[in-house]
């Protein structure tokens, strides 16, 4: 079997130990804040960068670039490996498009290689879960071919779910109106939202409340399981610096099904620049997507 490497980049919120541990690349989108650039080495720690948005701090996201993906990926090749990318949404970002330009550049310098870009249609931790569980298929001793199939059939059960606890930021970003983010504020409406199979923000629901929104998110994961229920084991937390309600949905899934494995940890700064301190995302394998009118990330 050739020898491959799995890579991805920093949406997919997967601790940086992780990707140390298991050998799987990573190449990192940058943020702007307060007249500063931010990129991997000198990135703020998770809590600082939102405490600096509570504070009204507005932060901005530049997407990976072709040079940055090169840069990754050639490494890989010059050691003799086939590179298995999984990218953050194309419907979200242009970063798996760069990642395809660099791939295809690669491609004609290094003809004997195998270089695969997938387009995960996901994001945070619904996008590590997919880079989670084709890595563990790769240490299990499939070929790259196997699990790149894998990958390209299963993202489109890779549910998202996640609430946000200040619209103003989705206001910022474009995805709700002036208007909605007020009066929603004033009522303490709490927006439900998801990842359709575009790979694109969806508004599907609303609760009055932060406790309500986040059971709500306990509550639709029945319905998105489907024909999963008893086969998902595994599911994965994101949060902008709101532990404890990620614990809570922690223990509330675990309360209803047979869960064995959880990861939580901080929606990253290049998402959490866009959703807020307060976002809590729920991840797991289910049946159902889905799609309806979407909110475009900016």
């Amino acid at each position: 079997m050739r020898d491959y490497v799995i890579t991805t980049d920093n949406n997919s919120d997967l601790p940086e130990e992780y990707y140390k541990e298991h050998g799987v690349g990573c190449t990192y989108l940058s943020y702007s804040m307060d007249g500063k650039n931010y990129t991997h080495g000198n990135f703020l720690p998770d809590h600082e960068f939102y405490e600096a948005m509570r504070k009204g701090s507005l932060p901005t996201t530049a997407q990976v670039n072709p040079d940055a993906a090169r840069a990754l990926m050639e490494p890989c090749l010059k050691e003799g490996k086939d590179v298995l990318h999984i990218a953050f949404s194309g419907g979200l970002s242009g970063s798996c498009n760069s990642a395809r330009i660099a791939a295809e550049e690669l491609m004609e310098e290094y003809p004997e290689r195998s270089i695969k870009v997938i387009d995960s249609l996901s994001a945070s931790v619904g996008q590590g879960l997919l880079v989670y569980l084709a890595q563990q298929r790769k240490e299990a001793g499939e070929d790259m071919d196997t699990v790149a199939e894998w990958v390209e059939e299963n993202k489109k059960y890779m549910v998202h779910l996640f609430t946000v606890d200040d619209l103003f930021h989705l206001h910022r970003g474009g995805r709700v109106s002036k208007t909605t983010a007020i009066v929603g504020s004033m009522l303490n409406i709490k927006p439900i939202l998801h990842v359709d199979g575009e790979g694109k923000l969806v508004n599907i629901g609303k609760s009055r409340g932060r406790k309500k929104a986040l059971q709500e998110l306990v509550n639709l994961m029945e319905e998105k399981l489907g024909r999963y229920k008893a086969s998902c084991h595994t599911i994965f937390i994101s949060h902008g610096d709101c532990e404890e309600d990620a614990k809570y949905v922690e223990k509330k899934v675990k309360e209803k099904y047979n869960i064995d494995t959880v990861l939580i940890n901080y929606v990253g700064a290049t998402i959490g620049a866009h959703s807020g301190p307060g976002t809590v995302a729920l991840c797991f394998m289910g049946e159902v997507r889905i799609t309806k009118k979407s909110l475009f990330w900016k």
